[in-house]
């Protein structure tokens, strides 16, 4: 079995594919106005309207209403990534801290209110013998 992608249900999917845009970096592949998939490195994320779900007639999701999951990122450095996305976050939850596992991360909430975590490991400087 493999995890194709991760796919968030919105009520307005330009805006969220926008910002998901920006966040990222990642050019978004536009299948139609009702869904958007970014692909990186062998991972998905999806974004669709809460209006295809219904189509669907089963009423099993529910946009803007999750509180559970937390879609990870790794990038290169925590520190820069909180100064470029200043302006864009509305909500920070977590400044960037360093974590006992050994990453520095941060958290924040997209417009929809979902949780995202920029990680990077934290790298140990190398010893040096000085003379």
């Amino acid at each position: 079995m493999k995890l194709s992608f991760a796919r968030i249900v919105t009520t307005d999917v330009g805006a969220l594919a926008s910002f998901y845009r920006e966040v990222t970096g990642i050019a978004p592949t536009f299948l139609n106005e009702a869904y958007v998939e970014f692909v990186a490195s062998g991972a998905a994320l999806a974004i669709s309207s809460q209006q295809t779900m219904d189509a669907y007639g089963a009423r099993a999701t529910q946009a803007g209403s999750n509180r559970s999951v937390v879609f990870d990122f790794q990038v290169d450095d925590v520190d820069l990534e909180r100064i470029r996305l200043g302006e864009l976050v509305r909500e920070f939850v977590l400044e960037p801290t360093n974590q006992p596992w050994g990453n520095r991360s941060m958290m924040f909430r997209d417009p929809d209110g979902n949780l995202i975590n920029f990680f990077a490991p934290i790298r140990t400087r190398p010893v040096t013998t000085e003379k």
